[in-house]
């Protein structure tokens, strides 16, 4: 057996150090996308405990809220707590599973907003602002969490397109 000669064997000095290790840039996304997407369902979920709280206070000055309202709020909460176990977890299933329920909650919300008619007519006349606050601030948290649900799609959709491995090509 040969020993080997004292001192550093060559090409060990340092300076090949931009060769040695290259990170594929799509890890870089997914890493900018998952703290991107943590500060998005933050948002989302402020606004959801912010509109259960508006229905708690309707229900306990005795009026009357949608069951329809109260279960898309619920199940709002529910989709993003399964949004972020995907997010932490970077599982592709438990992402597409959010996009799916949050949406179907976004549709059922806004048509309990349609079929209740009280918001339309909340924008439509700013003397009744005073008289109507939880109505208003139903409506303002519904066209914020709306917007925001198209930021946080195509956040996911972006996710899952750099999570997955790439294509070979042959």
């Amino acid at each position: 057996m040969q020993q080997r000669k004292s001192g550093r064997p060559s090409g060990t000095d340092g300076n090949d150090f931009s060769y040695r290790m290259v990170i594929d840039s799509r890890y870089t996304k997914v890493a900018k996308a998952k703290s991107r997407l943590f500060t998005l369902f933050l948002t989302q979920g402020l606004i959801q405990l912010i509109g259960l709280i508006c229905i708690v206070l309707l229900i306990t000055n005795e009026k009357t809220v949608s069951k329809l309202a109260v279960s898309s709020s619920m199940t709002g909460l529910l989709s993003l707590l399964i949004g972020e176990l995907g997010r932490r977890r970077s599982r592709v299933g438990l992402l597409r599973f959010y996009i799916y329920i949050s949406s179907i909650v976004l549709l059922l919300s806004i048509y309990s907003a349609i079929t209740s008619n009280s918001s339309l007519v909340v924008i439509w006349n700013p003397k009744d602002w005073d008289k109507k606050k939880f109505e208003l601030v139903k409506t303002l948290l519904l066209l914020f969490g709306s917007l925001l649900q198209i930021i946080i799609i195509g956040t996911v959709i972006s996710l899952i397109g750099n999570m997955s491995p790439p294509k070979k090509a042959y």
